[in-house]
């Protein structure tokens, strides 16, 4: 269950905002790199440019932004990385499609939460959807990827929101009402995500998709017991102590399951899961998909067991 690892060469860096760098992917021999939908994120990097987009050649495009409290990530990216360089990257991942039974859909994209939409505004504007991207930003400075939002088949479904000056969008306004088959997708900074959740309260749950760069904090969550991993697979089950990830327990009994974020947020660790019996902490699988799968770097059993099929 090893995680398909994929070399690319840094084809182009650009400087899109003081703080945001866009690096363009490509493969070190001219190929096409594999195949991804809207949505989708290599390691903990979302692609900012649908499939197909004229001059992608084949090609990713990420943007990263430099993180006053980075764990290493995107300094190292910033300070290290150079045209020419070849990185090691994960296969591409979608947890954050688009939806494609909606009649509409509403994109909501905080700062550097705008890659993923952008590729969704893409690849939409493309189908000729009915869509709406709006972007919030602190000034025409600090707004990425500016040419590829005044591009003219994206230009009429763009608004934005600057700090700074007078475009502003109220969001109690935004989402007030509700419109049988409208979609919300939202990502960017903590403070954002928390806003438009809140604006959007009354919407139905299945309506709201959600793609966070980091957990959000939450005091509420209960502390960790012991309990044991049942796997049906195998026919064995593997004890998980209090202080201990099902994902750590794993890993010492031998067994390997592959691994990105650790904090429940880009679904590569989830597996498939039996009955309700996982208390769940990830902020990547849907209600209706809580039902059969569990991400196992954060969620926990709500008894003794959980059932996993491994």
């Amino acid at each position: 269950m090893v995680e398909r690892t994929l070399t690319v060469r840094v084809a182009r860096i650009r400087r899109e905002t003081p703080e945001i760098l866009s690096f363009e992917l490509a493969h070190p021999w001219g190929r096409e790199l594999p195949g991804f939908e809207a949505g989708a994120h290599i390691d903990q990097y979302s692609l900012a440019r649908a499939p197909g987009v004229q001059g992608s050649d084949g090609s990713y495009l990420i943007g990263v932004k430099r993180e006053v409290a980075s764990r290493g990530g995107s300094a190292s990216m910033h300070e290290r990385v150079r045209e020419g360089d070849l990185l090691p990257i994960s296969a591409p991942r979608n947890t954050f499609p688009v939806q494609a039974g909606a009649r509409r859909h509403l994109l909501l994209a905080g700062g550097i939460g705008m890659t993923p939409l952008l590729a969704m505004a893409q690849h939409l504007a493309r189908q000729g959807a009915d869509f709406e991207l709006c972007v919030f930003a602190r000034s025409r400075e600090h707004l990425a990827f500016a040419d590829a939002l005044a591009a003219p088949e994206l230009a009429p479904h763009v608004r934005l929101h600057l700090d700074d000056g007078a475009q502003k969008i109220d969001l109690q306004a935004l989402l007030r009402e509700h419109a049988d088959g409208t979609h919300l997708y939202m990502c960017g900074p903590a403070g954002f995500m928390n806003a438009v959740r809140k604006a959007a309260a009354h919407w139905p749950e299945d309506a709201v998709h959600a793609e966070y760069f980091a957990a959000p904090n939450d005091s509420s969550v209960p502390a960790g017991k012991a309990f044991s991993l049942r796997l049906t697979q195998r026919g064995f089950s593997v004890p998980v102590a209090a202080d201990q990830t099902a994902l750590d327990a794993l890993h010492d009994f031998g067994i390997d399951i592959p691994v990105s974020c650790e904090q429940g947020l880009c679904g590569t660790c989830v597996v498939a899961a039996e009955g309700e019996g996982a208390q769940h902490r990830d902020f990547c699988l849907t209600s209706a998909e809580r039902q059969h799968k569990v991400a196992l770097c954060c969620s926990r059993a709500r008894e003794q067991e959980l059932v996993i099929h491994l």
